[in-house]
Order: C-alpha cells, then structure tokens, then sequence
C-alpha cells in the first residue's frame, strides 16, 4: 500500500506560499477499524494530464490502520477512456496506475471485473490491484470455511490463479474502463510508444452521463418544468439577456465574419472566474476556413487558444509526411486538429490527438509544444523511475533539443483520419514541395466508430 509519504514525493506540491489554502490540511475522523479518532490528511496537488487532484490518507495512532485515496479536483473529462495493457514480464507489475472511483478493471483471462464505484480512487500499481482483490478475497475466509466449505474452495483456488499472475508464468491482459476519463496508466517506455497499451476514448451514453452528474440543457429544463413551483419566474429583460440567441436566417452572412474578432462570455478553464473568448472566423490558403478561439482570464492569468476546423468531417483522412531539415523548415504553418496524431520517426516517439489538442501554429511551435508536452507528462513519475529509464529519456530530449535549434533532421507524421489537418507548402501554388508529403486515404471501420460516424444518419433522419 501506498503510505502518505511516497503519495507527497510522488506528485509535485503546489507553492504553499502563494496560495496558501492549498496547503496539506490536517482533520480528525473515526477509524472504522477500532472505532478510535485518526488523522485524514488533505493535500491538493496536480498531476499532468488529471489537472488538480485531492489526495487523502488516514492512519489510526491506535491500532495502526491506514488508509489512502485519490479524488479528482477538476472537471470532468469530455469523453470516457478505455485502456488496455498485456503484462508480459514481472516489470510489468510496476506500472504505476492512477484508477477513479468510477473505474472498472477487467483481467480477461480470469473473465474477473471489478464493477465501477466499488472502490474508491487510489495511486497505485498492477501489482497494488492485485493485491488489493486477494486481500478482499480471503479477508472472510476463516469464518467462511466453517460455514461454506465449498464457497471458500472455490474462493481459495480462485485467490490462487489471482496468485499465479503475479509469477507471471503467462501473459495476461488488464483492461481499465474509466467513465470519467481520469484514469491513467504508465507507460514505460515512454516517450516511445507504448507496444502492448491500448488508449481509446468513447462516447458516455445519457445513463453514464447521469452517473457522473452531467445533464443536458432540456434535461434540466424538463427536471424544472415537473417541479412544482409556487411563483413563476419573473421575466428577464432583453438587454440583460445573456443566453446565446439563433441567429436569424441571412441576417448575418459568413463572409462579413472574415476578419471580425468575435467576444463571448465564458469561465476560465483553471479557477471557473468569468473571462472572455475571442473568436475570429479566418481561411488558410489553399485549405479551408477555420475558426480560431483564444481566452485569457484576468483573475488568474491563464491563456489557451483553440482551432477548429470551419467545415465537417472530410470523405478521407490525410497523412502528411514533412522533412524538417532545419530552420528552412521552421516558418511553416501547421494546423493540427484534436484527432490528429503526430509521429516523429527519428526518434520513435508518437503522441495521440488528444495530447496536444487542435492548434494552428508553425513546425517550430508543434516541435516545442510537443516537447513541453512530454516533459510535463513523464515528469509525472521521473524521480522514481530506474536509471535505464531516465537515461533514455535524457538521451530522447537531447535528440529533440538538437532538432529545435536547427541542428538534426527529422521526418514528422500527421495522421489525421478527419483530414482537418494542413501543413503549408513552400510553393507558391500550394501543391507539395520536396520535403512534403500527403497521402489521402479511406477510414477504416474502427475509425469511423470512433469518430462516430459509423450510426450517423444524414438521410430520412426524421424516421424511426
């Protein structure tokens, strides 16, 4: 079990001294072990990719229980996550696991699951989950094989094969299924990427969205509607209305928004102050219009920009392969959307669409960005990896930094199966230069199922 120490010199912790309620915090609870008063300590921290988080550990003076978990600071994720690792080695046991209350985790070759919300959200490893389900298993068994003889067999030779995984005399596969998509797992060989990892993300339908406290707009609405209400509203004037309103039909053409920044009210991503978005409709030449979005929140001083492509899903996807063979190669512009993914092939490294978000930015940018971006993420268990691993990832970093300053040549890939992704040529016509690439191509059916296109129905939609 993780102990409150390890849990701190894991995760960085915030500067106490500029925001001091942030602090660890110190409570008195009962131990539901004896019954006696023990100490929760609260500290909130940040995990990459998890944004902030509650760390909570008990421990009881009196009889030595101890206790921890992890709860979820932020908002939720837009989609839910699904990941899927094969163990193969006993290293592989020492992955490091961060599991939500709403997580399910599947060992298929056992058909064992454990049901989401029956456990509450911890930092731990494969090893730890394991552990933790033989511990639930025989915590009855003294008691159990008087009673039922033959159910605590049955439990005992099942706590065996639990056993036997961990001697790992074959492979098996671990599936961990997060509503909330704040769960994560390490990848070791990171930041290459991970061979027996699987990482999707789906869809939450009503019932799930219902779980995790996320209604509709007319769901709440109808919720009001069938509740009694004894004084009715009162109306709000149109000038202090600030709920968006449709735009009638002609009356604001698309071409008079090209070049016009647009304001609009919304809450900062961080500390939810109100702040505004600047949107501005443009079009990249020989692409197609774009819509770009930027917030910059007064309060707290958090900036983040946005792109999204002006027009729907394309009939094919594209790949686009572009030499960087310096800084000749720098100035490009790029344009990369949220389903894209990026591949440098030098160096082996490949980061889903989802990391670095959609952005318009240039060659130089992407590479910095991505950089930050790993930074950030493998920073998250730096000091406790081996020293093979910190040397790769030095060795890794170095390589990228002699591409940043123009001094290593490297071949990256856009896969974007939306085709929403665009990299500027060097010739003036816009067709592909000698260090450019593009490749169109026809989805494939898992990636039209992700992208949900697979149940779309753009004709007779309005029949059952």
């Amino acid at each position: 079990m993780t102990t409150e120490t390890e849990l701190v010199q894991m995760f960085p912790k915030l500067n106490v001294d500029e925001e001091p309620e942030l602090g660890a915090t110190e409570i008195e609870s009962m131990c539901m072990n004896c019954y006696e008063n023990g100490t929760t300590r609260l500290l909130l921290t940040e995990i990459p990719f998890y944004k902030a988080v509650v760390i909570m550990s008990f421990s009881c003076e009196h009889c030595g229980f101890q206790n921890n978990e992890i709860q979820s600071g932020g908002e939720v994720a837009p989609k839910g996550i699904r990941i899927r690792v094969k163990l193969e080695s006993i290293k592989d046991l020492n992955r490091r696991v961060v599991k939500s209350d709403n997580s399910s985790v599947r060992i298929e070759e056992l058909d064992f699951e454990i049901p989401a919300q029956s456990q509450k959200g911890e930092v731990t490893t494969v090893e730890g989950i394991i552990d933790r389900v033989i511990r639930g298993l025989e915590q009855d068994q003294p008691v159990r094989r008087i009673q039922h003889p033959e159910t605590a067999q049955q439990i005992d030779d099942f706590a065996n094969s639990m056993k036997e995984l961990k001697e790992m005399k074959q492979p098996f596969t671990i599936v961990i299924e997060d509503i909330s998509g704040n769960s994560f797992v390490e990848n070791p060989f990171a930041p290459q990427t991970d061979p027996n990892s699987t990482t999707s993300h789906f869809q939450r339908n009503k019932e799930q969205n219902h779980i995790l406290g996320v209604f509709t707009h007319d769901e709440v609405s109808e919720k009001d509607a069938g509740a009694s209400r004894p004084n009715q509203c009162e109306a709000i004037p149109e000038e202090e209305d600030n709920i968006l309103k449709p735009i009638a039909e002609g009356s604001w053409p698309l071409e008079e928004l090209h070049g016009e920044v647009l304001q609009f009210q919304t809450k900062c991503p961080e500390c939810s102050a109100d702040c505004e978005t600047n949107m501005k409709l443009t079009k990249i030449p020989h692409f197609k219009e774009v819509v770009i979005m930027a917030t910059v929140c007064d309060n707290c001083g958090t900036r983040t920009n946005e792109i999204k492509p002006g027009g729907g899903i394309e009939d094919q996807g594209v790949r686009i392969e572009i030499t960087v063979r310096g800084r000749i190669d720098f100035s490009r512009d790029v344009l990369k959307s949220e389903s894209c993914h990026l591949k440098i092939r030098e160096l082996e490294c490949e980061v889903g669409g989802g990391a670095l978000g959609g952005r318009f930015t240039t060659i130089e940018g992407l590479l910095t960005a991505m950089k930050d971006q790993l930074v950030e993420s493998t920073g998250m268990f730096m000091d406790s990896n081996d020293e093979d691993t910190k040397h790769r990832l030095d060795s890794f970093f170095g390589k990228l930094d002699e591409a940043i300053d123009g001094n290593r040549q490297l071949t990256i890939v856009l896969d974007d199966p939306t085709g929403n992704s665009y990299v500027q040529s060097l010739n003036d016509d816009g067709t592909p230069d000698g260090a450019l690439r593009i490749i169109r191509y026809h989805r494939s059916h898992e990636q039209n199922e992700e992208l949900g296109l697979n149940d779309m129905k753009t004709e007779n939609y309005e029949e059952e």
